[in-house]
């Protein structure tokens, strides 16, 4: 079988995805990525340092290009928003169609390791986002809760954008969760109360 080098990073990330799909994560091989994206098993590992790598390979780009963005964002008065509106504003359909994109949260979501992966990608990019804040003066408590809470946010939204057929965007559905968010914190000293008061005496 011929093998190249042009264009083989994209090739072994599409192969990677087919086989995924097709055998599942646990029961396919670099080798198999290899053989399929048609180069040698030692141009994968030049590319990749194992087969989980195939689906964070942009990870650590796309972090920094977050972190980056926020530090350039003129307002950050309110620290979550401008944590929220970095994440929804990125065009995360580069990186992918939404279908692509759906593969591979479904993927990660239904397989522990990778899933621990992503969390400590997620955990990374929030320490940057604190990082970032911090830099540009907000208090560190505030700037902790910003950058990790307005990761949670988008995730959920995101979730949301994925899984719907619709035209609302990322900012949209970031800001439907934001105000669901509200709704929640706005309703707790209430709710706090209302158990206070029932507990005995």
């Amino acid at each position: 079988m011929p093998r190249w080098e042009h264009g083989s990073e994209e090739r072994m990330r599409k192969a990677a995805m087919e086989l995924f799909d097709e055998q599942g994560f646990e029961q396919t091989s670099a080798v198999q990525i290899a053989d399929r994206a048609r180069v040698t098993t030692r141009t994968f590992f030049r590319y990749f340092p194992d087969k989980e790598e195939v689906l964070f390979a942009d990870a650590d780009a796309l972090n920094e290009a977050l972190i980056q963005e926020l530090r350039r964002t003129a307002d950050i008065a309110q620290p979550l928003r401008a944590v929220t509106r970095t994440l929804a504003g990125y065009d995360w359909e580069q990186l992918g169609s939404r279908e692509s994109l759906r593969r591979r949260d479904q993927l990660i979501a239904s397989n522990p390791r990778l899933l621990e992966r992503d969390l400590i990608k997620q955990r990374q990019m929030a320490d940057g986002f604190r990082d970032a804040l911090l830099d540009r003066g907000v208090d560190p408590d505030i700037a902790e809760i910003a950058a990790t809470t307005g990761s949670h946010i988008f995730r959920t939204a995101y979730r949301q954008w994925l899984e719907s057929t619709g035209d609302l965007g990322l900012p949209a559905r970031t800001e439907a969760v934001m105000s669901l968010l509200a709704t929640i914190v706005s309703a707790a000293p209430a709710s706090a109360v209302r158990r206070a008061r029932k507990k005995p005496a």
